[in-house]
């Protein structure tokens, strides 16, 4: 089904597709109920640990799991699809963070939902298929590798004043903090770390992100007991109400109207709206519109394997935009399709996006009701969270399998997108991977270009076969090596059966190889596939006589040339 104009702006698309087939039941919200429960309880403690490791207070990850989450759902294209912060996105949220501000954080996601939003009625929803898996298990796992870097600060209980921005720097800055580890601290991460990579084993249907901070909370409770205090949320964050009230932890409050660039959170005044800032802001926001685009996309794709259904890449690229661009205005960060919390989603039951809104009116829920328990949640173990989140992000098991069995050509790309995205940053990763990639693929395609003599033609007369595409990468090659082949010919009979594209490159080859021939010397192309055969006649290539004929067969070439 096909978007015009302004429909692909209207909600509720992927809920009427949902209910296509199957009227919505009773029966149906139940289920979304039960799912949307679940992966609420998964989002909690994900977005507040989310938040934290972009460089904001935790609280904003929860209103971006409020309110990008419900908008989404209700404009995406993905029937399954649970959005919110996500880890990939922190590698970029990051710097913003600390060095414009929430302000401008909030801007640059802002930015970042207009262009999703223009992506999604350009069409081009189809074209992030065409990033080689290379590229992206390159960059997911380098984003994985950064992810579990950050997370060694709070899960060991190391006093650092600043995290340095590059990757290199927070090694060093690690390694020279390693004198204030903090066993206490360890404890808890580490028992958190394990229920969290042991519980699945057990087979039970709850995720074990709560029973894991559970425990861990636990852990932290007796080592108090024991004089041996230990991070926690409200022992990091506190908030200011706009009545004046004070307090640790996460405010019990729904999020608040308010324009993007005048919130702060102290760390950083807010900086008044201007060009400069949105020019300085435009390159992040491209980053996270790129990466939104192709995390929501993916998560779609792995989905409709799921389930079988089937999802509308640009509804889906506009749905995001939508949400990122209606969260910032409720101090939403930027959001996308969460693979994890998404196949969660689909296990648990879920049969249309009224799940993932059950899931974001938990979230609402939880504020107002569990914000003063939240406050006890230990850094270490949230630290244990995300590194959980980063390994599984980083795929290990897929990096392996590809270095064990792919071509050299695929395990250089992955490499290389791994050691920029872990060095630099995703953009430039993805786009040197997409070009590296997309060069090393026409070697391997010009490779399959074939000059072949057939034997058995008349003194005087050679016969080739050419099979494979007469692209610009092959072209050359090729009909320099038919003209070193046949300086003693006098005909030349070239069969273009298998010739299965033919471009501008392979044009002016083939015209170069033409306007060589020496006097006397005739050229026959004969069995001319539809596509060369047009490009031919764009081309303006016509018959020479007594240098280039064509015909329809290769015996009327063979004919032709007898005489």
């Amino acid at each position: 089904m096909k978007m015009h104009g302004f429909r692909a702006l209207l909600p509720g698309s992927a809920l009427a597709e949902a209910c296509r087939h199957e009227p919505y039941s009773l029966q149906r919200l139940m289920k979304d109920a039960v799912a949307g429960i679940t992966v609420g309880i998964i989002a909690i403690p994900l977005a507040m640990a989310l938040a934290i490791a972009s460089g904001v207070p935790p609280q904003y990850g929860l209103y971006t799991s409020a309110i990008a989450g419900l908008v989404i759902a209700l404009f995406g294209g993905s029937r399954f699809s649970v959005s919110g912060p996500t880890a990939a996105f922190v590698v970029i949220l990051f710097p913003v963070s600390q060095q414009f501000g929430l302000a401008g954080l909030l801007v640059a996601t802002l930015l970042s939902g207009v262009m999703l939003v223009l992506m999604g009625i350009a069409r081009i929803g189809r074209l992030i298929e065409y990033i080689p898996l290379p590229v992206t298990l390159g960059f997911t796992s380098g984003i994985g590798i950064t992810i579990g870097t950050l997370q060694v600060k709070d899960l060991f209980g190391l006093e650092m004043a600043v995290v340095p921005e590059h990757f290199t720097d927070k090694v060093v800055a690690l390694a020279q903090a390693l004198p204030s580890f903090s066993a206490a601290e360890a404890v808890v991460g580490f028992s958190t770390l394990a229920v969290l990579i042991l519980w699945p084993r057990l087979g039970v249907r709850l995720p074990g992100h709560l029973p894991a901070l559970l425990l861990g909370t636990g852990v932290m409770a007796l080592l108090a007991m024991l004089g041996y205090p230990v991070a926690t949320i409200g022992s990091r964050f506190s908030y200011l109400l706009a009545d004046g009230t004070q307090g640790i932890g996460i405010p019990p409050v729904l999020p608040q109207l308010a324009l993007p660039w005048t919130l702060t959170t102290g760390a950083a005044p807010a900086a008044p709206l201007s060009w400069p800032l949105i020019a300085a802001l435009l390159p992040a926001a491209f980053s996270m519109a790129m990466l939104g685009a192709i995390e929501s996309l993916l998560c779609a794709v792995v989905l409709d394997g799921m389930t079988g259904s089937k999802h509308r890449s640009n509804q889906e690229l506009i749905g995001q935009g939508i949400g990122n661009i209606v969260a910032p205005f409720f101090g939403g960060i930027t959001a996308t399709a969460a693979i994890a919390r998404s196949a969660a989603n689909v296990r648990a039951g879920a049969t249309s996006p009224m799940a993932a809104i059950i899931h974001a009116l938990l979230v609402l829920l939880a504020l107002l009701s569990l914000a003063p328990l939240l406050a006890y949640l230990p850094m270490a173990a949230m630290a244990a969270l995300l590194l959980m989140v980063a390994w599984n992000m980083s795929e290990a098991h897929k990096v392996v399998g590809l270095l064990r069995r792919a071509p050299k050509d695929d395990i250089i790309v992955m490499l290389l997108c791994m050691s920029l995205t872990v060095l630099f940053d995703m953009v430039l990763a993805i786009s040197v991977g997409i070009v590296l990639a997309s060069l090393l693929f026409m070697r391997r395609v010009a490779r399959m270009t074939r000059l072949t003599e057939v034997s058995g033609q008349p003194h005087g007369t050679q016969l080739f076969r050419i099979s494979g595409p007469l692209f610009f990468a092959a072209a050359e090659r090729i009909f320099e090596e038919l003209a070193a082949r046949t300086q003693q010919a006098e005909r030349i009979v070239l069969q273009w059966d298998a010739v299965v594209v033919l471009d501008a490159g392979g044009l002016n080859a083939l015209q170069h190889f033409i306007d060589s021939l020496p006097g006397g010397r005739q050229l026959y192309i004969c069995e001319v596939p539809y596509q060369p055969l047009k490009t031919l006649a764009r081309g303006r290539v016509q018959p020479l006589p007594g240098r280039l004929t064509f015909c329809a067969t290769l015996p009327d070439a063979l004919r032709a040339a007898a005489h």
